[in-house]
């Protein structure tokens, strides 16, 4: 199984370090393998969140994720959105874009293409920021059958009885990010921000909408029963459905990648280096998703998706900050892959004091981890 899920990872990556040391020496070599690693960290949250997603989509769509997808994430979000960015924020046509990220040179100086893309970074974490920020909140302010942090995340579910309250948080909070850390730029901004916010309702509302109508059309079709109680099948998405869901999916990624591709400038300023290892690092993240979502790993460790979300959370305000701080990469992938462990181990601990509690041992998804 892990083989199967994994195999093009590990295929791609020896090739990757095979050509970097070919091409580059040891040296860059190493340069690739710490930027592989450093997208895991930084969204290894991401994969929990998109096999929370993935499993809603038809078989089909989930293949799609998988190649198209990736050739989306690996080129399209690693490499040409950076280009189209620089291109767009400092006024260049594509033909100067690509040569200034060419011939390379460090970000602290004027002119390069490391410089602008640091340049337009404010914009970039105003619109990933909010996204995110609006996915986390969505989330943790809705009722929801288990809790993990259940001191806070009762009392959140029920102030977000409040109809758009979400919404209105993260606005409140990009003005004052603006206002306080951005105020040279407020304007810019508050736009991307506002920006981040259309994207996520728009096509979050899409997705809910088309994927609504598939299931009253599947529940029209389907057969009628005996009577006989038994487990509701999952009714996966289709069709418009399925593709908007693709597309929040590849939003999302572009959110979580943000902050990657400008901490990988720190590492190597050579585009193709980076592309190859932030790369190379996204397929490892759509690997575990799959993998995820094949062995109902979310199901059985019931506070995965609640530690994703509060590493989300943590990632949208860390992305709000870094408008005016800079906070290493490094703590950002460790924040959100703390979140991850402690949701795991609670886990754990929930499914040994059900299993012990259960009559035959065995471990009932019931409502007893409330108590977490």
């Amino acid at each position: 199984m892990v083989l199967r899920t994994f195999g093009w990872s590990f295929g791609l990556t020896a090739l990757a370090l095979v050509g970097a040391l070919y091409l580059g020496g040891p040296e860059t070599l190493l340069i690739v393998a710490i930027l592989i690693v450093l997208e895991v960290s930084l969204s290894f949250d991401n994969a929990v969140i998109n096999a929370t997603v993935l499993v809603r989509m038809s078989p089909l769509w989930q293949t799609i994720f998988l190649t198209i997808g990736i050739a989306i994430a690996v080129f399209g979000m690693r490499l040409v959105f950076p280009l189209v960015l620089v291109g767009i924020t400092a006024s260049l046509n594509p033909v100067d874009v690509v040569t200034l990220a060419l011939e390379g040179g460090s970000v602290e100086t004027e002119g390069t293409y490391a410089f602008l893309l640091e340049e337009a970074y404010p914009s970039i974490a105003a619109f990933g920021g909010m996204f995110l920020l609006i996915l986390f909140l969505e989330f943790i302010l809705e009722e929801r059958e288990h809790t993990w942090l259940t001191w806070l995340e009762r009392p959140l579910a029920k102030i977000g009885k409040v109809d758009q309250l979400a919404v209105v948080i993260a606005i409140s909070l990009l003005v004052i990010a603006a206002q306080t850390w951005a105020s040279d730029y407020a304007e810019t901004v508050l736009l991307s921000g506002l920006l981040g916010a259309v994207t996520y309702i728009l096509v979050n509302s899409l997705g809910q909408l088309f994927e609504s109508q598939g299931i009253i059309a599947a529940e029209e079709q389907a057969p009628e029963t005996d009577g006989s109680s038994g487990p509701t099948p999952l009714v996966v998405a289709t069709g418009k459905a399925a593709f908007f869901l693709f597309l929040y999916l590849e939003v999302l990624d572009a959110s979580f990648s943000f902050d990657g591709v400008i901490g990988a400038f720190a590492i190597s300023q050579d585009i193709f280096i980076i592309a190859t290892g932030l790369g190379v690092g996204a397929l490892y993240i759509r690997s575990l998703t799959v993998y995820l979502v094949r062995q109902g790993t979310l199901d059985d460790y019931v506070y995965l998706e609640h530690g994703a979300h509060w590493a989300i959370g943590a990632l949208a305000i860390l992305l709000l900050v870094t408008i005016e701080f800079h906070i290493p990469e490094l703590i950002t992938g460790l924040i959100g892959v703390g979140f991850i462990i402690g949701a795991f181990l609670s886990s754990v601990v929930r499914n040994r004091r059900v299993a012990a509690a259960a009559p035959d041992g065995s471990t009932p998804k019931v409502e007893v981890d409330q108590r977490a």
